[in-house]
Parts: structure tokens; C-alpha cells; sequence
């Protein structure tokens, strides 16, 4: 739903009323308090004056001081440098400004951005339960900490060991027989599908056991697929080249040399 039109002022007093209105709500720096008095008049002049009074007054902080209580609100709610540069940076606040209120307020109260992290990491995980190393940064990296910062409070969280990756906890979650049903279906050798699992932090300790009750079930035959792979070439077998490039290309995909032995046998030509 659009918003309705503002009820333009007639005067500049109307100007003024809607500043106070504005700022007895909250602080806002003076380019925000610039843009919602615009909504008001096309009167720039008016726009001026009422800004210009604002600050003589003292109703209207400076860039600087209005950063510097920002800045001091921020830390104390445990949030990090990079958040505050930006959230200030979004509501108008120069560079320059940002950076000075940052450093008065780091050098004034003694702020140790790695004490901060910690701090955070612990009041906000207690536990890892439920949660990924992943998130875990996500969620600390939103709060404006560094990924040194990060590290840094990880190490000194009593619960760290229990941190574990999506993948691992994915891992956990997979059962053996099933995740290689589905890497032989795509046409994957018994040894390519091996090496995938342990990337993906799967159990393979019971790997051949697992691999032996499929064959016994009919599930999966290496010797078929193998022969299966190679009929999706043009490979001329008669040819040493071409025998050659088959065996590569058999052996990339996982195979064993049995199973390329007997698919590009001549008999299988």
C-alpha cells in the first residue's frame, strides 16, 4: 500500500512543528531530519533555516556527536566496528565523522574489539546445539566482528569442540547404503564414490561391508556400470590410442582396473 501524500506546510512554523514532532519520537542525524522535512516543503530556504535552528539550539546533534552516541550505545550492546560504520554510513553520517566518533569512543572507554566478540559469542551460544560453525559466523559477521575476532572468540568459548560444519552435521544424518546408491546411479566407480564420502565427512568405516550387501541384494553391479559408462563413448577399442583414453576415462570415474579390464575387453566390443 503506498503511503498518502504529506500534508504540505503552509508556513514555516509548520516546518518546525514537524521537526519537534520528529525528533521527540528519536535522534536522527541532520541529513535524515533534511530528507524528512523535504517531505514536508519544497521550500529548501525553510527547510535551511529550521536545521540551522535545530542545531543553534541544541535540539539537533552534530554528524559527530550524534556518532559518538551512537557509537557508544552500539558497543555497549556488543556490537562490532564494521556494523557500525555501515549502520551509521546508511543514515547519512560521513566517513570521516564515523571514523573520529570510533576512535574517541574506542580510546575513551577501552574498547577491545576480541573481548567484545567473546563476549558476544558466549552471552548469544551458551551451547552449539542445533547450530552450524556457519551460522555461527553469519549471525557474528552481521554484528560487525572480523573473521580474526571470530576466531578469536571461538577459541575461548567452552563449548568450541562442539562446533561442527553443515557438512558434518549433514554427515551425520546420511545414511551409508543410501548416499552410495545415488553416486552409482549417476555412474560413479566404487572408488570415486569413496573418495566423495569422506569429503563430505560420511562414516566409511564400514565402506565394503556396506558396498558387499549391495552387490548380494542386486542393487548395485560395478562391472555393469562400468561397461554402461564406456557405451556413452565412441572409443575404438581396436585402437591402442583409443584403448588408452577408455581406460583414463573409465579410471576418473572410479572404476577398478577389473572392471575396465573386462569392459573393454574384446569380447565386450
Amino acid at each position: 500500500m503506498e503511503r498518502p501524500p504529506l500534508r504540505q506546510a503552509k508556513t514555516i512554523e509548520n516546518v518546525f512543528n514537524s521537526a519537534y514532532w520528529h525528533l521527540s519520537q528519536q535522534d536522527f542525524t541532520i541529513a535524515e531530519i533534511r530528507t524528512k522535512l523535504a517531505r514536508k516543503t519544497e521550500n529548501g530556504e525553510w527547510v535551511e533555516q529550521v536545521v540551522a535552528h535545530l542545531i543553534e539550539r541544541n535540539y539537533l546533534k552534530s554528524d559527530l556527536e550524534f556518532a559518538k552516541l551512537y557509537c557508544e550505545s552500539a558497543f555497549s550492546n556488543e556490537m562490532g566496528k564494521a556494523a557500525v560504520q555501515h549502520k551509521l554510513k546508511v543514515r547519512g553520517v560521513s566517513s570521516r565523522d564515523i571514523d573520529a566518533a570510533i576512535a574517541q569512543v574506542v580510546e575513551q572507554q577501552n574498547i577491545n574489539f576480541d573481548e567484545l566478540a567473546s563476549s558476544r559469542l558466549q552471552s548469544r551460544f551458551e551451547t552449539f546445539d542445533g547450530i552450524s560453525k556457519e551460522k555461527v559466523y553469519a549471525q557474528m559477521t552481521t554484528r560487525g566482528f572480523t573473521h580474526s575476532q571470530i576466531d578469536q572468540a571461538l577459541s575461548q568459548h567452552p563449548a568450541q569442540h562442539s562446533l561442527r560444519s553443515n557438512m558434518a552435521i549433514k554427515a551425520d544424518k546420511a545414511e551409508l547404503s543410501t548416499e552410495i546408491i545415488k553416486l552409482y546411479r549417476k555412474g560413479k566407480g566404487q572408488m570415486l564414490i569413496l573418495n566423495e564420502l569422506k569429503q563430505r565427512l560420511i562414516d566409511v568405516s564400514e565402506f565394503e561391508e556396506t558396498l558387499y550387501q549391495l552387490e548380494l541384494a542386486g542393487d548395485i553391479d560395478f562391472y555393469q556400470s562400468c561397461k554402461d559408462q564406456l557405451a556413452k563413448k565412441n572409443y575404438d577399442l581396436s585402437d591402442y590410442k583409443e584403448q588408452s583414453k577408455a581406460y583414463a576415462y573409465l579410471a576418473r570415474k572410479g572404476f577398478t582396473g577389473d572392471e575396465i579390464k573386462e569392459a573393454t575387453s574384446p569380447a565386450q566390443e
